[in-house]
């Protein structure tokens, strides 16, 4: 069954967003694999998750089926959340309002899901409200701070903020040796999943060492997958138990060793930061290696 629908709002949105908004069964990995099919075209044209729907826009889906984008089922059939995980995911709130959340985002949990994923902080949100959206996301491994919009208005705001590197992000990674420089910038290409380059531009500065092990504040300008973990192996200073990019680890039983640990923005006039502090298992690790960390982390934000 093909299903047409005429766009008539400027929404400004992306189309993977306004897929997921309109249908929320659909995983993130069920769109992207229906757009790499050609199963849904924008104005008979094949098109990209990332294409922003414009008004009078005409969305066709060739694969169709009423069941499966049916709005009000849930990302997979029978998936219950459990009171554990929900739990979980309260006390892990940093901030809420009315319009948005700061979570502090747990270590091997997904920000999104896919056809591996069981669970997901996406399934999550959508379980608690539908009206719930993710707004940039984590890797699986990585823990820390993630924004939660609660309403399409300020998914919509916070995107922006996103896109025009008005929020600024930082990351404490534990890694193997240690960079060449203090601190600096580094300007680097990586290749994405679809093998294109793309460029990428991160600050930071070392805060401590040992013998083999540093610590290291990153401020990453740009966005992209894995970024601070690719630039860390270009560093020379792979993260610990990054078992994709530190193949030589002798941590590899080891947590992801990156924290996002903190957040300033601006919206509507009004200033926030964030904290994060960083999770037991990390500060076992500094603690069993005999790494130095100052134990007031908002210090390191005045470094750059």
């Amino acid at each position: 069954m093909i299903k047409n629908i005429k766009i008539l709002d400027n929404l400004n949105q992306r189309l993977d967003k306004y897929l997921k908004h309109k249908y929320t069964s659909l995983t993130q990995g069920f769109i992207e694999k229906n757009i790499r099919k050609k199963n849904i075209l924008i104005n008979n044209l094949t098109t990209k998750a990332n294409y922003l729907v414009k008004v009078n826009d005409e969305l066709k889906i060739l694969n169709f089926h009423e069941t499966l984008y049916k709005n009000k089922i849930i990302f997979k059939k029978n998936l219950k959340i459990s009171k554990e995980i929900l739990d979980k995911f309260k006390r892990s709130i940093k901030f809420e309002n009315n319009d948005f959340i700061v979570l502090n985002k747990w270590s091997q949990i997904a920000t999104q899901g896919g056809s591996k994923i069981n669970i997901s902080i996406d399934h999550i949100i959508k379980n608690i409200n539908s009206q719930y959206r993710l707004v940039h996301r984590l890797d699986k491994e990585t823990s820390g701070l993630l924004l939660i919009a609660k309403n399409l208005n300020y998914a919509k705001k916070l995107s922006s903020l996103f896109k025009q590197k008005e929020i600024t992000k930082f990351y404490i990674a534990l890694c193997e040796g240690k960079p060449k420089n203090n601190n600096s910038q580094v300007k680097l290409e990586i290749k994405n999943k679809k093998l294109k380059i793309e460029n990428t531009l991160t600050n930071y500065k070392l805060l401590s060492k040992n013998k083999s092990i540093s610590s290291i504040l990153f401020n990453p300008q740009t966005g992209k997958t894995h970024q601070i973990r690719i630039v860390s192996k270009n560093l020379g200073c792979p993260i610990v138990g990054d078992n994709k990019y530190n193949f030589y680890s002798k941590y590899k039983k080891e947590n992801l060793m990156l924290h996002a640990f903190a957040l300033r923005f601006t919206i509507n006039t009004e200033k926030f930061e964030f904290i994060s502090i960083l999770p037991d298992y990390f500060l076992n690790f500094i603690k069993k290696n005999n790494l130095k960390i100052n134990s007031d982390l908002k210090n390191y934000l005045n470094s750059f």
